[in-house]
């Protein structure tokens, strides 16, 4: 009995110090997160406002002559993945994988992953990187985001892959983050997105040429789609991780409460046996 209460003794401690662990970490996801929310909600309209007006232009004008807009016939495909740096996250970096997987199935593909999490989970599975050097999601700048986006037109230009789709968790509320993946090149699938629709009687005209303005815009257009993307997985992360290590939190406090009722027990338990042969030990004198 006494080896028994030491155990459940030992076992109180241990959970009190990974309690106090996620509690530092539930505090350090709050502080963090208002920023990375305000952040988020900063670029939102930018990044909104970007992806509708690039899938009209596609939508409203079919007289198409640069390389970013014209339909491909090379089938591969580059993912742009955007995960955390760690885990005890909850399900954020599996759900965004699970989402990516069904997209990309029966697909020829590259990737290229933004995070930690994202150079782990490729690199294990053998799965192409087009480059790893945006490993830290935390060190990410704008002009990171433009350096992704010049290789990614870079490569597109030279055949590497014929598409490109942006992989990332959109901060839905504090409480609610969903993985998200769609087209942003070429232009002919972003005009597929919107169902296909062409008003011939709105046709935008470029000066000089519709190449050289498509040519000038597609990169500072991918980086500031890359820039939202990155923005809005932050503070995803940082929501998921806040409220898995809340979770945490209370459930080392309910296992400690039970503990505590069982080592009480176990406690009155054997003090009653003591008196009791104590009592019967009177007895027999």
């Amino acid at each position: 009995m006494a080896g028994n209460m030491k155990a459940v003794k030992l076992r109180i401690k241990s959970v009190q110090s990974t309690m106090q662990i996620t509690k530092a970490m539930e505090l350090v996801a709050s502080s963090k997160l208002r920023k990375a929310k305000e952040r988020a909600e900063t670029c939102r309209p930018y990044f909104t406002e970007l992806h509708d007006t690039l899938k009209d232009i596609a939508r409203e004008n079919t007289d198409f002559s640069s390389a970013y807009a014209r339909e491909s016939s090379n089938p591969r495909c580059c993912y742009v993945v955007i995960a955390g740096d760690r885990g005890l996250a909850g399900g954020y970096n599996a759900n965004l994988f699970k989402c990516l997987e069904a997209a990309a199935e029966g697909k020829d593909y590259v990737v290229l992953p933004i995070g930690k999490k994202a150079v782990e989970y490729f690199r294990q599975r053998g799965v192409e990187c087009l480059t790893d050097r945006f490993a830290e999601i935390a060190g990410i700048s704008v002009a990171d985001c433009f350096e992704i986006a010049n290789l990614l037109c870079e490569e597109f230009r030279k055949g590497t892959f014929g598409h490109v789709e942006l992989c990332y968790t959109v901060f839905a509320s504090m409480l609610s983050q969903q993985p998200d993946v769609f087209s942003i090149l070429p232009m002919t699938d972003i005009r597929e997105e919107s169902g296909g629709r062409v008003d011939t009687k709105n046709l935008i005209l470029y000066e000089p040429n519709a190449e050289v303005v498509f040519d000038a815009i597609v990169p500072e257009y991918l980086a500031g789609l890359v820039y939202g993307g990155v923005c809005e997985s932050t503070a995803s992360e940082l929501a998921a991780r806040r409220m898995a290590m809340d979770a945490a939190t209370s459930n080392a406090e309910e296992m400690i409460d039970k503990l505590n009722l069982y080592y009480n027990r176990a406690r009155q338990a054997s003090i009653t046996q003591e008196i009791t042969e104590i009592v019967a030990g009177a007895e027999g004198l």
